[in-house]
């Protein structure tokens, strides 16, 4: 057995790699940059985990998304491995102290963001540290073609300069031809191996419908296959509204999106993986790093921003191999909607410009300072509060993000603070009156010796720790006490975090990546109107359309898509050809050409045929594609 297998078997409990998975780990070790695009569910992560528990030293890993570092340091972490992720708003002391860790604790694992390379303290400190691999996680962000562009993911090649016999291993799981051109060239890879799993999945069956009546449509396809699905809408209102109507109708769903608390997130999730809610209705938010293999139906019920997306997100259904249908609904409206969501709401410079500096104004940070700063955010607050369009802000936003110069998370919390209003005295004879209070109240007091005075922010978790209670129940004591006018009493939800990684220099700073704005713009109307060719096209294979965008080429069609099935031969028609492919397969064995000429049909009838009587059994095909009838 290979080193490697006895890793992969040793802490993932996997008795075989996926495909190309062995192969680009060979490379790797060998000390090749390696350049890997795998298709979302193709097992990159362990890519670059295996090679890296298998040599001396420690893996960087570089990744633009914080729950995904997030993830896979606490998956690492549960199988007793070493990982760190240097993650924003993590002040320079305590990152000092992770650092320190990894050069003499026997870490395995550093994971950070490409803005952290920028700082020139931390690339010194990482230049102290024995590498053994530098994994660039989502390498399609180095491109500018590419739909999630970073510009700080350009400086990554310096590391080239600092670790010249380190391997490079790129990973992707969606790239066209010109991105992954792109990525070998800015990344610096030196004469690259390269891998490349087809985009094709020949087992599920891409569907576009039209619908007036999209509810009506995810019934009927939700009764005809009962097995787990998944529906994608665009926002958090949606996922509400689809999960409350179909368990009117009777199904078992649950809803998930970027603003539940964690614990509501958790619930919702086992209800769907272990089978008590069939179906999940979510945003985009959900799926990073969901490996459900028997998903039979992925929904999509408004059009996706791009292919790639449509792609990823579509491609989590039948990862057991077995057929699935990936259905995306449209209606006469959608491509107005679209366009005035993706594309009339995009933000130009002077509106980047004004958002930026209306945010530092929001969380009072002064010109030269805000480095490392974290802060809770409301983006509907934010906006009611400046009279800003929700849509083109978070664009906005977003876009900011993307450039490194802010990282907005989507985490859900609540912001309370309170200050108590009577005396002292007055608050011992409440205790006297409500024993019962007593507990939660003493630990308020004891914890925030300056609530008499000034309004203090309060954490309800570490209350209900300290007194021994729930968070439910502190919470019921502070509504209680500020409805007897004990407390004044403020409490705020939160649906985001903001970490500032730079600070602020207004229009320095934004003039630095405005150069970039226009090119994602015009990238971005590109995009959608590839998702629009898509769903236009009716005189092509649905999956050939997909290869096509993705720069692979397909002769045949797949047989099973929303086209596909238009040109199937029906009923009779079907079992007449079958009986001639049958008669024929009797005199002796023929490929599909040969068949094809000896019987007055098209190619798409003769494969839908021909695939039938191979599900039956009742023929086979043979290593040189001949096909021969079973005895």
């Amino acid at each position: 057995m290979s080193e490697a297998l006895e890793i992969l078997k040793k802490y993932w409990k996997h008795d075989s790699f996926r495909p190309l998975q062995n192969d680009i780990i060979d490379s790797v070790l060998s000390g090749k940059d390696t350049f890997a695009l795998l298709p979302t569910g193709g097992g990159k992560s362990i890519c670059f985990q295996v090679p890296a528990l298998l040599s001396k030293g420690i893996c960087l890993v570089v990744s633009p998304l914080v729950a995904l570092m997030k993830d896979q340091v606490a998956n690492l972490q549960s199988r007793n491995i070493k990982a760190i992720a240097l993650t924003g708003g993590i002040h320079s002391e305590e990152l000092i102290n992770l650092l320190d860790n990894c050069q003499y604790g026997n870490y395995k694992f550093l994971y950070l963001s490409p803005e952290r390379l920028q700082s020139d303290w931390i690339l010194e400190r990482i230049k102290t540290l024995d590498i053994n691999l530098i994994a660039i996680d989502e390498a399609h962000c180095v491109s500018q073609w590419g739909h999630d562009f970073r510009p700080a993911y350009l400086k990554i090649s310096d590391l080239k300069d600092h670790f010249p016999t380190v391997p490079f291993l790129a990973l992707t799981a969606s790239a066209t031809s010109r991105v992954k051109e792109d990525i070998i060239s800015e990344l610096g890879l030196e004469n690259p191996v390269l891998f490349q799993q087809s985009f094709a999945r020949k087992n599920i069956a891409y569907m576009v419908f039209e619908a007036e009546d999209k509810l009506f449509k995810i019934q009927q396809i939700l009764k005809k296959n009962p097995q787990p699905s998944i529906i994608y809408v665009r926002n958090r209102k949606s996922c509400l509204e689809i999960s409350s109507q179909l368990q009117s109708l009777g199904f078992k769903a649950t809803y998930y999106h970027g603003g539940l608390k964690s614990k509501e997130k958790d619930k919702n999730m086992a209800l769907w993986m272990e089978e008590k809610a069939q179906v999940i209705v979510a945003t985009n938010a959900f799926g990073m790093g969901i490996d459900k293999a028997n998903v039979k139906t992925v929904i999509h019920i408004q059009l996706p921003e791009n292919m790639e997306n449509y792609y990823q997100e579509a491609g989590r259904a039948g990862r057991n191999e077995e057929k699935a249908f990936a259905v995306l609904l449209t209606s006469p409206s959608d491509a107005i909607n679209a366009e005035n969501q993706f594309i009339k709401n995009l933000p130009d410079k002077a509106y980047l410009n004004l958002i930026y500096r209306k945010l530092n104004t929001y969380f009072q940070i002064a010109y030269g300072e805000g480095i490392d700063e974290k802060f809770s955010f409301n983006l509907n607050h934010f906006c009611v509060k400046y009279n800003f369009p929700v849509l083109r802000t978070f664009n906005a936003i977003q876009f900011l993000d993307q450039q490194g110069i802010l990282t907005l998370a989507q985490e859900s919390s609540q912001k309370i603070s309170l200050q108590f209003i009577i005396s002292s005295k007055e608050v011992l004879r409440y205790l006297s009156l409500n024993p019962n209070d007593e507990e939660i109240i003493l630990a308020i007091v004891r914890t925030y010796p300056g609530v008499y005075e000034i309004e203090t922010a309060f954490n309800c978790s570490l209350i209900a720790k300290k007194s021994q209670r729930t968070e439910k129940q502190v919470y019921a004591v502070l509504e209680k006490l500020h409805e007897k006018q004990v407390i004044d009493f403020h409490s705020k939800n939160n649906d985001a975090a903001i970490t500032f990684n730079e600070i602020r220099e207004d229009e320095r700073t934004i003039s630095r990546v405005a150069k970039y704005l226009e090119k994602q713009n015009t990238l971005k109307k590109e995009q959608l109107a590839s998702v629009l060719h898509y769903i236009k096209e009716e005189s092509t294979c649905k999956s050939k359309l997909i290869l096509s965008y993705f720069g692979e080429k397909e002769s045949e069609n797949c047989g099973i898509c929303s086209y596909c099935i238009t040109l199937k031969p029906k009923g009779k028609d079907l079992k007449v050809l079958q009986q001639q492919i049958m008669l024929l397969l009797k005199g002796e064995p023929l490929n599909s050409r040969e068949i094809q000429n000896k019987i007055n049909t098209s190619p798409d009838a003769l494969i839908f045929a021909l695939q039938e009587l191979l599900a039956n059994e009742t023929i086979s095909i043979q290593p040189n594609n001949t096909y021969t009838l079973k005895l």
